[in-house]
C-alpha cells in the first residue's frame, strides 16, 4: 500500500492520479478500443494520445506547479522533428530513388534539401544517422532547454502572465524559424515521406497496432510518474510554491529550482509526444509547433480537469475526436466550437469534466448522509 501511495496518494488524500481513474483508463485504451475501433480510427486515437502527453505536463505544471504554459508546442515540435529528421534519413539511405537522386546531385541528402540546393547535410543533422542518439536528445535537450530558461525566468520572478507570454513566444519563434530555413526543415511543408523504423515498415497495419501499444504504454508510465512526483515531498513543496510562494522562500527553499525542475519534466513529457505523434502520422510539421497547436493543449487539460491527470488524457481525447468530427462534417465551424468549449468549461466547469463527476459524486454522499 505504501508503495502504490506513491504514485496514488493515499485514499483519504489522493492528490493528481487516482487509483479508480487510472485502472479505467488503462483498461478503456489497452484492452477497449483496440477491439472497438477498425485500424485507421484506432490511428486517430493514437495521435489524441500524444497530443495528451503535452496535456499531462500542463497538468502538472499549470494545475499543481501555478505555471501557465503556452509554449509546449514549443518542446512537442523539437521532439517531432528530432525523429523526423532520424527517420528522414534512414528512409534517404534505404530509398533506392532517394538514393538515385543524391547521387545525381553529387551527395547523399533528404529529397527537399535537394530541392532547396543545399550541397551538404548540415553538422547537427549527422549525429541524427543513429537511433541511440535521437532517443536520448528527445529526452534530454528538452529538459536542459526547458531547466535552463525557466530557471533564468523564474530567477528573475518572471512569473504569471508575462511567463505565459514569454513561453507563446518561443512556440512561435521556433514555427517561424521552421518555416523561414526551408533547405534544412522542409519548410511549411515539414519533414514526411518516411515509412520505416528501424527497418519496420510503419505502413503495415501490425506496425501501426503496435505503436499504439506502445504510446499507451508510454502515455500510463508517464501518468505514473507525475503522480509520484505529486506525492513526494517535491509535489508537496511544489504545491506549496503555487498557494503561497514568499513563504516557501523564507521557510528557506529555492521556489524557482523547484519550478524549473518540474518545467523540465513538463518538456519531456511534450516532446516524447512529438516524437509518437511523428512516427505515427509520418509527418513533422510547422502547423504542430505554433501558437495555435499550444494553446489547443492547455484546452486540453482544462477540459479534462487541470487538477487530473485522468482528466488531461479524456480531455485530449474528447476535444481530439470533437474536432475530428467537427472537422469532417462542418470544416468552417470547428474552431469556433473548441473556442465556445474553452469559454464554456472556463465559465462553468473550472475543474473540467473531472470536476463535474467529483461534484456529483460529492452531492450524492450529501443525499445518503442526510437519509440516514
Amino acid at each position: 500500500m505504501k508503495l502504490l501511495d506513491r504514485f496514488f496518494g493515499p485514499s483519504h488524500a489522493e492528490v493528481g492520479l487516482s487509483r479508480i481513474g487510472f485502472v479505467v483508463v488503462a483498461l478503456v485504451l489497452l484492452l477497449a478500443l483496440p477491439f472497438m475501433l477498425n485500424v485507421f480510427r484506432l490511428g486517430l486515437a493514437a495521435k489524441y494520445l500524444s497530443l495528451a502527453f503535452s496535456a499531462v505536463g500542463i497538468v502538472l505544471i499549470w494545475g499543481y506547479g501555478g505555471i501557465l504554459s503556452l509554449g509546449q508546442g514549443f518542446f512537442f515540435g523539437l521532439g517531432s522533428y528530432m525523429l523526423a529528421m532520424f527517420l528522414k534519413l534512414e528512409a534517404t539511405n534505404s530509398d533506392s530513388s532517394a538514393q538515385a537522386l543524391s547521387a545525381f546531385f553529387g551527395s547523399k541528402l533528404p529529397d527537399f534539401m535537394v530541392w532547396n540546393s543545399v550541397e551538404a547535410l548540415p553538422f547537427w543533422w549527422e549525429p541524427f544517422n543513429y537511433v541511440w542518439f535521437t532517443l536520448l536528445a528527445i529526452v534530454i535537450l528538452p529538459a536542459l532547454f526547458a531547466f535552463v530558461f525557466s530557471y533564468a525566468a523564474f530567477r528573475r520572478r518572471i512569473g504569471s502572465v508575462y511567463f505565459s507570454i514569454v513561453t507563446l513566444s518561443l512556440s512561435a519563434i521556433l514555427a517561424i524559424m521552421i518555416i523561414g530555413q526551408q533547405g534544412v526543415t522542409g519548410g511549411v511543408n515539414g519533414i514526411n515521406d518516411f515509412r520505416t523504423f528501424m527497418g519496420i515498415n510503419l505502413d503495415l497495419d501490425s506496425a501501426k497496432v503496435a505503436m499504439y501499444y506502445v504510446t499507451v504504454a508510454l502515455l500510463l508510465l508517464g501518468m505514473l510518474i507525475c503522480g509520484f512526483v505529486l506525492n513526494s515531498r517535491l509535489g508537496r513543496v511544489v504545491i506549496a510554491i503555487r498557494d503561497n510562494e514568499d513563504r516557501v522562500r523564507f521557510s528557506g527553499y529555492n521556489p524557482a529550482l523547484f519550478k524549473a525542475f518540474i518545467f523540465a519534466i513538463a518538456a519531456v513529457f511534450s516532446s516524447i509526444g512529438g516524437a509518437m505523434f511523428t512516427i505515427q502520422q509520418s509527418l513533422a510539421s510547422p502547423s504542430l509547433v505554433g501558437i495555435v497547436p499550444s494553446i489547443e493543449m492547455v484546452i486540453y487539460a482544462a477540459v479534462g480537469g487541470r487538477l487530473s491527470l485522468v482528466g488531461a488524457v479524456l480531455g485530449a481525447v474528447l476535444v481530439g475526436t470533437a474536432k475530428t468530427v467537427f472537422s469532417e462534417n462542418f470544416a468552417t465551424l470547428w474552431v469556433y466550437f473548441i473556442g465556445f468549449l474553452f469559454v464554456f468549461v472556463v465559465m462553468y466547469l473550472p475543474n473540467g469534466i473531472v470536476g463535474l463527476f467529483t461534484w456529483l459524486r460529492s452531492l450524492k454522499n450529501k443525499r445518503d448522509d442526510s437519509k440516514n
